[in-house]
């Protein structure tokens, strides 16, 4: 995907947006996947850690489908 705007009824969308909801939606999965595990009693602070792993995986996001 190249960083170009869409336009959607008129109002331009940037492509980050996609970005940030496929993060979202990766980070709610391993969030469910840490909470199933016994790995959840580890997290000391759920809304930090759900914080930093949502940042952490917007950065992969947009490394890998973002541009060159």
């Amino acid at each position: 995907m190249g960083l170009r705007e869409w336009a959607v009824g008129g109002v331009l969308l940037s492509p980050f947006l996609i970005y940030v909801l496929i993060a979202l939606l990766v980070t709610g999965a391993l969030r469910l996947l840490v909470q199933a595990t016994p790995l959840g009693r580890w997290i000391w602070h759920e809304a930090l850690f759900d914080a930093a792993l949502f940042v952490c995986i917007l950065f992969l996001v947009v490394r890998l489908l973002g541009p060159l």
